[in-house]
């Protein structure tokens, strides 16, 4: 992916959520080794039988993502989102991930929405083209 989303500083975590997240960043760096289809393949199983995230859930997330790694701080988009989609799913939620491009100029971007807005994203013109929201069903 190719924007830098480099937070100024990285939040603290308490060492008893530490285990969650270091196991979703490393299931995480996996996952994005994949294919775009087989990254949505495993997300979409995930979501299964969670409810939609709240933006401070999934901002909690991120932010222990971004805590217990330096490569999802920077510019690992991929892994970032995929880290914080899976980490709100460990308990029981799920917002909506996204992958997109912009035309001008080119970039790739990876994201979460909860309540139908980025999560701690800067405004940017990313069009989704790969999107896993909770499951209505």
């Amino acid at each position: 992916m190719s924007v830098s989303m480099v937070p100024a500083d990285r939040p603290r975590l308490p060492w008893r959520r530490r285990l969650p997240a270091l196991a979703a960043v490393a299931a995480a760096h996996l996952i994005a080794r994949r294919p775009p289809a087989r990254i949505r393949a495993v997300l979409t199983f995930a979501r299964r039988g969670a409810v939609p995230a709240t933006v401070e859930q999934a901002r909690v997330a991120r932010d222990a993502v971004i805590a217990v790694s330096l490569s999802c701080a920077g510019e690992g988009c991929l892994p970032r989102s995929i880290a914080a989609a899976l980490l709100c799913r460990t308990r029981g939620s799920w917002p909506t991930w996204c992958a997109g491009v912009r035309v001008h100029p080119f970039g790739a971007h990876a994201w979460i929405e909860a309540e139908g807005r980025p999560v701690d994203e800067p405004p940017h013109h990313y069009r989704g083209t790969i999107v896993v929201a909770p499951y209505q069903g």
